[in-house]
């Protein structure tokens, strides 16, 4: 009987070891309702001592039984599991100021001694800013923050001199520091840039709940994108497999960094499983993550409706929590089992998030895809890390502190809406409402559907939109690290952490900031950066911006708040007038403008001594600001559409001009005849300064169409203003994979040169004109040889023909022959990204390269435009103008960055004929036009006699 005891005993006593770890729980992160296993945790830690005394006492005695048979393998394999399964959740304070080496240490790595920064630290809610401050980086971790002259960082350099480690000293000139940007939802390496289809591993699409698959599997380590995205700071990025189904997988934290190894594994932040030379794949202490999603992408791809989604997801998880009770079952017996312990490759992750070992991301847009997880978090007890996309989120803060356990964070978007039903009731206020609400925000790409590079952009966005600096920093460092489940060791400048450190060019939310140096685990990342130097106004903090009011409105009207301006008045008189940037004529301007007198919706008076009555007259100061001229959007099907993935709230797509066997049916589209006004892009838009749309057919055609030209402020195609012009000019595009580049080619040939084709007398005319100079023609295409064999066409064919290349992110490759030949460039999206074999050749810009493709093209002579890809952007070309000029102020002047979103896009859209002169209005801004903390005050919107006011 002793020897079953004793047996019995270690067997406890082994079982108690495993259970228990050297770390305490998270209170914040790892506390979930109802959940006691904390409690237990800390009695076993103070029966550990007794029971190794008394199993050491009991292994003592001496029996006079024969030893006791060894337990099977399957046993001992077994017993192995269940430590495993038993294992508390991941502990979030794993790391501390001690800390001297990362675990992703690369020997031979020196020291970097940062002197005199601007540091964010993160501390203190995000509150703490050290000025004049120095930071030490050595063995992969922060080793120091503080005061320049602190006797510590000499002490520091005298021991790195004793191991013959190497210092970098860095004097910052007061740059901004802050930890390294964290995003927390990206397809990057399995969405590889450029997009191939031989690299595509965003989805499996074999059925709708795959817990089983991994996007470690697909992440590919020749992804373009990698030194874009340390450009912009990126350090670390959460990749998710894609949305299409209910469970698309498992996901992992990398990081950006090329390793010795170049491998996946070797790239992952704390790899929830590694190889081990004695016991091969085990699992580690970290934490796993796993991709959900709800809503409308499940029922596109596999027919789910929301009620085959949440079906789906109880009967998955049924087999999760089926598969934990067998397996804590026999590890409540194990020696007496029969069977190997209970294991499932499809089920076993399921089993885990029940147990809290998993972050839960969750692809969830609508209050009822929110409502149907926090149940079903709450049926089978389990916690959410985030709910990601969630732009109805901010209308149901409350809903979301229902899920079961921690409340869940929320990674969003700060303007990408409207692009499908579900994302309609977006708005760029949700950020400071949720803050507001006391849910822990994260802006995320969704790479690359934003680049990640920018992703620091969309901090900036919410914290011009309301959010505070502090949160909005946060948002995209601290905070992202805690969702991630990595906020013990990154997040933050402070001592012990990883040596993730980003040093800016300016404060990092201004418009335009850009790294100057990304630090990976101590490693400076970017080979001779090209830095910009910014006025000192760029690195002051700025304040956010006050929308209570609009954020008020959003929440009222339940995501859809009446956007049409309240207010108009055709006499108005704006004072602290800075810059006046609409060419006038007959009206005498000298100096600073001052005051500028608007009667009737024309400017009639400029200056200080411009003199009216004061009761007949709308007064607004601008405060310093401005009046620019109405800007132009191009470039996404503004006007046609409302929301994309909504068949009926779209003009359509029109009909194929080559249609074989006839090659072509003569019919020539304008996009004027499927107008569509009032949608919320629209007057988003012409809030944000916006007042005209240039937009051709939706077409997935050589031969477009039509453009027309359209006020965004119109209610209906009658009004007086609504449409400019009904054929703006002519479009073609090369980007279709419909017949080959030359056979497309060949036809343009054909027909510019007036060819005796099987087509309409309106075809045949139309080409006649664009032949002759009569009518522009614009160009779809980016790809350097596609632009060079329009050149060709152009110089042999037709050489009156007036072309734009829009797209044209490989046009600076040809850029002095683009300007011998008149030939304009559109930069559609306006900052470049790979996306495709055919935009894969790009100027990057800052840090990677000294000119942007903008400036590289406007300084050789080029006329250059800016555009946009998706409509909800529309709002954003300001932004888009002001970074052109930020990145650029040696090639652009504000007046030139304002052309390229105005007077330029005239020219190169066909706007500026006799025949159709463009009248884009004007708008007045209060503050600084470059400056996110400006605001539109008032707009004259094409073909009115008053204006608008947003006051």
């Amino acid at each position: 009987m002793g020897t079953p005891r004793a047996r019995r005993t270690a067997a406890d006593v082994e079982k108690v070891v495993l259970l228990v770890d050297e770390h305490d729980d998270d209170e914040d992160d790892n506390s979930f309702k109802g959940h006691s296993s904390k409690r237990t945790y800390h009695h076993l830690l103070l029966l550990l001592p007794l029971l190794a005394l008394g199993y050491g006492y009991i292994n003592s005695w001496s029996f006079p039984f024969p030893s006791p048979e060894p337990l099977p393998p399957f046993v001992q394999d077994g017993i192995k599991r269940c430590a495993e399964i038993s294992r508390p959740p991941p502990n979030l304070r794993d790391y501390d100021a001690s800390r001297k080496r990362s675990d992703r240490y690369v020997k031979g790595t020196g020291a970097v001694w940062l002197k005199n920064g601007t540091v964010w630290t993160g501390e203190h809610h995000g509150e703490e800013v050290l000025y004049g401050a120095d930071v030490w980086l050595e063995g992969g971790v922060v080793r120091k923050v503080g005061k320049a002259g602190d006797a510590d960082f000499h002490e520091l350099c005298r021991e790195a001199g004793d191991a013959d480690l190497a210092v970098d000293e860095v004097n910052l000139n007061g740059a901004w520091v802050t930890p390294g940007i964290v995003d927390v939802h990206s397809h990057l390496a399995v969405d590889a840039a450029p997009g191939l289809e031989g690299s595509d591993s965003t989805n499996s699409l074999k059925a709708p709940i795959l817990p089983w698959l991994r996007s470690l599997d697909g992440f590919n380590t020749h992804d373009a994108a990698f030194n874009l995205s340390i450009a912009g700071g990126i350090t670390t990025m959460l990749v998710l497999p894609g949305s299409a189904g209910n469970i698309g997988g498992q996901a992992f934290t990398f990081k950006p960094r090329w390793t010795a190894e170049n491998t996946p594994q070797s790239m992952q932040v704390e790899p929830p499983f590694v190889i081990n030379d004695e016991d091969g794949w085990v699992r580690t202490k970290a934490w796993r993550h796993i991709k959900h999603a709800c809503g409308e992408n499940p029922l596109r791809v596999y027919g789910n409706t929301r009620l085959d989604s949440a079906y789906d997801f109880r009967r998955a998880y049924t087999e999760g929590k089926k598969l934990k009770d067998q397996q804590e079952r026999w590890c409540a017996a194990p020696k007496s089992q029969s069977e190997p312990f209970p294991e499932s490759l499809e089920w076993e992750v399921l089993a885990d998030v029940i147990r809290g070992n998993v972050k839960v991301n969750i692809h969830c847009y609508e209050t009822v895809d929110i409502n149907d997880l926090v149940r079903i978090s709450n049926e089978f007890q389990f916690p959410i890390a985030a709910f990601h996309h969630a732009h109805e989120a901010y209308l149901v803060p409350d809903l979301i502190k229902q899920a079961w356990g921690p409340t869940p964070g929320v990674a969003i978007f700060a303007n990408n809406a409207r692009y499908k039903r579900e994302a309609y009731r977006g708005t760029p206020y949700a950020p400071k409402i949720l803050a507001d609400a006391g849910i822990r925000v994260s802006m995320k790409s969704d790479h690359p559907v934003l680049d990640s590079r920018y992703l620091v952009f969309e901090a900036a966005q919410a914290h011009a939109f309301g959010l505070n600096f502090s949160e909005a920093l946060s948002s995209v460092t601290t905070h992202s690290a805690r969702t991630a489940g990595l906020g013990h060791r990154l997040g933050y400048v402070r001592p012990g952490y990883d040596a993730d450190i980003v040093v800016w060019d300016s404060f990092p939310l201004a418009l335009g900031a850009t790294p100057k140096q990304t630090y990976i685990d101590g490693i400076p990342q970017i080979i001779k950066p090209h830095v910009v130097d910014k006025p000192a106004a760029a690195q002051e903090i700025s304040r956010e911006g006050n929308y209570d009011k609009e954020a008020a409105e959003a929440v009222e009207s339940r995501g859809d708040p009446d956007l049409r301006p309240k207010k108009r008045s055709g006499r108005v008189v704006f004072d602290g007038v800075a810059e006046l940037f609409v060419p006038l004529e007959g009206v005498h301007t000298a100096g600073v403008p001052s005051r500028v007198v608007v009667d009737n919706g024309e400017i009639t008076c400029v200056g200080t001594e411009c003199v009216v009555d004061q009761a007949e007259f709308t007064a607004i100061d601008l405060k310093g600001g401005s009046i620019a001229p109405g800007l132009i959007s191009t470039g996404s099907k503004l006007g046609l559409i409302e929301i994309a993935q909504e068949a009926s709230t779209s003009d359509g797509k029109a009909v194929d001009a080559l249609n074989a066997p006839d090659l072509l049916d003569g019919l020539l589209v304008r996009a004027a005849d499927g107008a569509r006004f009032g949608g919320k892009d629209e007057l988003f838009a012409y809030e944000a300064g916006v007042t005209t749309g240039v937009t051709s057919p939706i077409s997935n055609n050589f031969i477009s169409g039509y453009s027309y030209s359209f006020s965004t402020a119109a209610e209906h195609a009658l009004e007086p203003g609504a449409i400019g012009s009904t054929a703006a000019a002519l479009h073609l595009n090369l980007n279709i994979a419909k017949h080959s580049i030359s056979t497309k080619l060949t036809l343009l040939r054909s027909l510019l040169a007036g060819n005796d084709l099987k087509a309409s007398d309106e075809l045949h005319t139309a080409f006649a004109k664009a032949a002759a100079g009569d009518l522009r023609l614009v160009v779809a295409t980016s790809n350097a040889d596609v632009i060079a064999a329009l050149i060709r066409v152009k110089r042999e064919v037709a050489p009156p023909l007036k072309l734009t290349v829009i797209g044209g992110h490989e046009s600076w490759l040809l850029a002095d022959d683009l300007a011998k030949e008149e030939i304009g460039v559109i930069i559609t999206p306006s900052r470049s990204y790979p996306f495709n074999w055919n935009t894969r050749r790009i100027l990057p810009g800052p840090p990677l390269s000294h000119h942007t493709l903008p400036a590289y093209l406007a300084s050789r002579g080029v006329t250059v435009g800016l555009g946009i890809a998706e409509e909800c952007d529309a709002r954003l070309t300001r932004f888009e103008a002001a970074w052109a000029y930020a990145a650029a102020p040696d090639v652009f002047s504000k007046q030139k960055a304002l052309d390229l979103a105005s007077g330029n896009l005239a020219e190169l859209l066909g706007l500026n004929s006799e025949a159709r002169a463009a009248d884009v209005g004007f708008v007045a801004y209060e503050g600084d036009v470059f400056s996110f903390e400006s605001r539109v005050r008032a707009v004259r919107a094409p073909g009115r006699g008053d204006l608008d006011l947003f006051v």
